[in-house]
């Protein structure tokens, strides 16, 4: 059996796809690519048994119909250094052998029966749906992906929380020190359902999805989910458990408002973080008048570092200690000429908005103070 494809859209859909295997498997067939061609159309796989991701090319031409697997590192390898041109695979499933000829030369590599690669565990017929616009569904995840933890003891924090209300799409992640909070209301349900999703493939849908027009569904059920996006899908596990109740912790009455511009902010925090004690990474912010102080020092070292900026405030003068890189993270993954910081006391959380919100969203980042000494 024989066909044709682009190389490089046969290296790009195989780079994508090699980011669910993993480097060791139970398996060893979950070291493979599955290539199903039917139709003129050859259909990709790959999986580490939890995270199943499927992509699909048209072919220049085929002339038949087939199924195998091959070792996907020998494979990307081989084609990933290919400039544009049509690459042909001659398979030959009873010798187990696929020859691949272009331009310049040939190689061949063995194949594996496919029937062993494990199927994926479909979501049941009472599922959940979101339908997602694509960009925003991979803003939400460029977006909260950074706040989500790495706990084994609290294995809910470690991926992004989609609770469907009837109002809105809320998108969560927390840590138990940053929060991410983002309310989609463009997508809002009469029955309430939530998911979490894990950490791998939020990563997968980041790199994969793009800023096209189209929808991306979401068929969920309490341990599975099946994402479709416009030329693949991805099946995964679930995080399983309650996450915790995210809006109880956010403080209502925050005050005082510190305006100030975003990039100014994180410009002036990355040249003071390094003066910071590098096991509390504390960096004291002193605001008062139109004057925001940032304070890092390190005495074991010698190390201190001050800068002033302008901003505008409505309250009292206060000493506030935030953790640097924090703060940090939680100003790159904001999209806004300026920010608002919102603040009660030293004592309680601090609140960073983006002070124009994306359209039909709301964005709301919190982080916990440190003590510091006066």
């Amino acid at each position: 059996m024989r066909f044709t494809l682009s190389s490089s859209a046969l290296s790009s859909k195989l780079t994508a796809l090699s980011r669910v295997i993993n480097s060791k498997n139970a398996l060893p067939i979950l070291g493979d690519f599955v290539f199903e061609i039917s139709d003129n159309v050859l259909r990709l796989t790959a999986s580490d048994s939890e995270n199943i991701m499927k992509t699909q090319i048209e072919l220049t031409e085929s002339d038949g119909d087939c199924r195998f697997a091959i070792d996907s590192h020998n494979l990307l390898e081989a084609v990933k250094g290919f400039s544009e041109q049509p690459i042909t695979f001659d398979v030959n499933q009873e010798q187990n052998i696929v020859k691949i000829s272009y331009q310049n030369g040939l190689f061949s590599l063995p194949i594996e029966n496919a029937d062993e690669f494990p199927m994926p565990q479909s979501v049941n017929d009472f599922a959940n749906t979101i339908a997602i616009p694509n960009a925003i569904l991979a803003e939400n995840i460029n977006r909260t992906i950074f706040a989500t933890a790495q706990d084994e003891l609290r294995p809910v924090m470690n991926g992004i929380y989609f609770d469907l209300t009837p109002d809105f799409l809320v998108v969560v992640a927390s840590d138990g020190h940053k929060l991410v909070r983002n309310k989609i209301f463009s997508i809002k349900s009469e029955q309430q359902a939530a998911f979490i999703l894990p950490k791998k493939p939020a990563n997968l849908l980041k790199n994969l999805l793009g800023k096209d027009g189209g929808d991306v569904t979401i068929r969920f059920d309490e341990r599975n989910a099946e994402i479709n996006f416009s030329d693949g899908s991805l099946q995964c596990r679930l995080i399983e458990g309650r996450f915790p109740n995210y809006n109880s912790v956010i403080p209502q009455n925050n005050n005082y408002e510190v305006r100030v511009d975003r990039l100014g902010l994180l410009a002036a925090l990355r040249r003071v973080q390094p003066f910071a004690n590098g096991s509390s990474n504390l960096i004291r912010f002193h605001v008062e008048g139109s004057t925001l102080q940032l304070d890092a020092e390190d005495y074991d070292f010698s190390k201190t570092a001050t800068e002033r900026m302008s901003c505008d405030y409505n309250g009292y003068p206060m000493s506030i200690g935030f953790k640097g890189s924090s703060f940090i993270e939680i100003l790159s993954n904001v999209d806004s000429t300026e920010v608002l910081i919102q603040l009660a006391d030293p004592s309680r959380a601090g609140l960073v908005l983006p002070a124009e919100q994306p359209d039909n969203q709301e964005v709301l980042m919190l982080l916990m103070p440190m003590l510091i000494n006066d």
